[in-house]
């Protein structure tokens, strides 16, 4: 394991790697299926409304994913690939309600597991499949997928060119790049830390939207249509900040991030929202055509 995917295992499976005697992956799986057990589901048969809150690790949620889908205009049958796709949820979306063909790309592992699990669990395990690799060098054939899907993870990637390298040989001529990604503000003073990216600042990646832009272009890749989403991703931030911070409900509750993150997630939203306000990030999204 490289350096860099230890740090990522440190970040977004805390508990697991912080815990004594609980394993890397196997930790986080056991985890979540006590939760649901405890909140009395079966772990083995769920719906995609009962995963909701561990199964898309980004701002807007499912609502987001499906504006970029749209924007990205899939049609059914599309390959697609999934890069930093975490728990799995967006593959599960674009399966499910796209008709999409989905491969799922993470480098912690532990994730990985836990996507196959739940794509099982909800009946989408012949339309998603999963698979553990940095998304600068996957094992993946050449020209295999129609779009490549990503979604807040290229924060987490310091090889950018290598990335986007990868992705064109991974795409057929003329294909697809939809991305939903954080980017840096105006306000160029230090984030306020940790952030669901991020606990420190060396493990965050963020580029300026001219930046990322420049990079994607010398990449290969034409922008088709690129919006600015930040008010709609602090609106929604804001809500979910205050839900969280009613306290805990009475009650078994459904997962939640708290159980992949720790439970210093609260603080890690609030710092979002207050890194969203004082425009120290924005959110972006849009369409791009490899050449």
């Amino acid at each position: 394991m490289t350096d860099h995917a230890r740090h990522l295992d440190a970040h977004y499976d805390a508990p697991g790697v912080d815990s004594p005697g609980v394993q890397n992956g196997l930790g986080l799986l056991t985890r979540l299926r006590a939760a649901f057990r405890d909140a009395g589901f079966d772990p083995d048969h769920l719906t995609l409304d009962e995963i909701a809150g561990i199964d898309q690790l980004h701002l807007g949620g499912r609502r987001a994913s499906r504006s970029l889908a749209a924007q990205g205009e899939l049609a059914p049958g599309s390959r697609v690939l999934d890069v930093g796709c975490g728990t799995g949820g967006a593959s599960r979306l674009l399966a499910a309600e796209f008709g999409a063909e989905v491969t799922g790309v993470d480098i912690t592992a532990a994730f990985i597991e836990v996507a196959g699990w739940l794509s099982h669990a909800t009946g989408l395990d012949d339309r998603t499949r999963f698979l553990c690799a940095d998304a600068a060098q996957t094992p993946l054939a050449s020209a295999t997928f129609d779009a490549v899907w990503c979604q807040h993870a290229l924060m987490n990637m310091p090889d950018i060119a290598a990335v986007l390298a990868e992705w064109r040989r991974l795409l057929v001529p003329g294909g697809t790049l939809l991305l939903h990604e954080v980017v840096v503000g105006s306000d160029t003073s230090p984030l306020c830390l940790p952030v669901p990216w991020a606990r420190r600042p060396e493990t965050s990646h963020l580029r300026s939207r001219q930046s990322l832009e420049a990079l994607l272009a010398e990449g290969g890749f034409a922008p088709v249509a690129v919006q600015d989403v930040t008010e709609t991703a602090l609106a929604w931030r804001r809500k979910h900040s205050q839900r969280e911070g009613d306290g805990a409900p009475s009650g078994p509750a459904l997962p939640g991030p708290a159980l992949i993150f720790g439970e210093v997630f609260a603080t890690m939203g609030r710092n979002l929202r207050d890194n969203l306000a004082a425009d120290r990030v924005r959110i972006i999204e849009g369409v791009w055509r490899s050449g």
